[in-house]
């Protein structure tokens, strides 16, 4: 694991983490939930098994990355262009790329407008538009609906007027991880995992609960600044049938508007399918480039 922190075209830091092989012939790029970080590889065994280089930077105001200037986290089509900027940067000229639960949408945004550089995506229990399938529920449906009438920087500090209120300006990473929606499906994976997705939420919340306000806003008050159509890229939709937020409708919604796709539903799984499903994800990604059963396979 390597952490790091990159400086963007426009001034703002931010932070990098890269898991895996950095000489690797293949880049997996991979785009977070909200809360989240940069700091999480779902599977390491797999990640290693696979032999690639897996990328994941942290958004405006979670880890080490800075806001905006204007005090937002900007647009899911900023923060895809974010990615495209530090592998451009790094000389990275084609890479995968994986998007799990709000990480979807800039997977998607990644993959939409910057078609040279994306060739295969995963888009991981990620929700649909509430417009399209209605998920958030009454009150946080007007809430959204008050914060776009707001500049975007208003409205991220109303929102994180409103965590702190209920978790804190400052909590801990163990604090929040009923935050990530895991149903009673991912009790037993969750336990195996609780290490690195609370070491991935306190690296989320290291100034503060800034980084979800401002993520939530860019993506529920604000134009997502893509359009799902546009995506070229073999694209892989994975969700849990036991996913009580983002379920089978919400990929059904993705597969009818995103061109190239296909979906898996996975049974009994619930919205941390992507520790779950990580070598499969993997193996549409970076085909090609090993897989846990075939580096087992090799020690007999």
């Amino acid at each position: 694991m390597r952490m790091t922190e990159f400086a963007h075209s426009s001034g703002r830091l931010i932070g990098v983490v890269e898991f895996g092989d950095p000489d690797a012939a293949r880049t997996v790029v991979l785009s977070h939930p909200a809360p989240g970080s940069a700091l999480f590889d779902p599977d390491p065994e797999v990640t290693e098994a696979h032999g690639i280089r897996l990328i994941a930077l942290d958004r405006p105001g979670y880890g080490t990355s800075g806001l905006h200037e204007d005090g937002s986290a900007g647009t899911v089509a900023d923060a895809a262009d974010d990615i495209a900027e530090y592998l451009a940067a790094h000389r990275i000229v084609r890479a995968g790329a994986v998007g799990w639960s709000a990480g979807g949408r800039v997977a998607l945004a990644l993959a939409a407008r910057h078609p040279q550089v994306v060739d295969r995506i995963a888009v991981v229990a990620t929700p649909a538009p509430d417009v399209e399938v209605p998920w958030v529920g009454e009150e946080n449906r007007a809430m959204n609906a008050r914060l776009a009438e707001l500049p975007p920087a208003e409205a991220t500090a109303a929102l994180r007027a409103q965590f702190a209120g209920f978790v804190g300006e400052y909590p801990r990473g163990a604090d929040i991880v009923g935050m990530l929606a895991a149903d009673e499906a991912d009790a037993a994976l969750l336990e195996q995992i609780r290490d690195r997705i609370v070491a991935m939420l306190d690296r989320a919340v290291l100034h503060s609960v800034r980084g979800m306000a401002a993520d939530i806003v860019s993506y529920s008050a604000r134009d997502l600044g893509f359009d799902e159509g546009d995506v070229r890229a073999r694209t892989l939709l994975v969700y849990g049938l036991a996913d009580s937020v983002a379920g089978e409708e919400h990929g059904r919604w993705h597969l009818a508007k995103v061109p190239h796709s296909e979906l898996e539903l996975i049974p009994g799984a619930g919205h941390l399918v992507i520790a779950r499903q990580w070598d499969r994800i993997l193996r549409h990604v970076a085909p090609g480039y090993g897989s846990v059963a075939e580096a087992r396979a090799s020690l007999y």
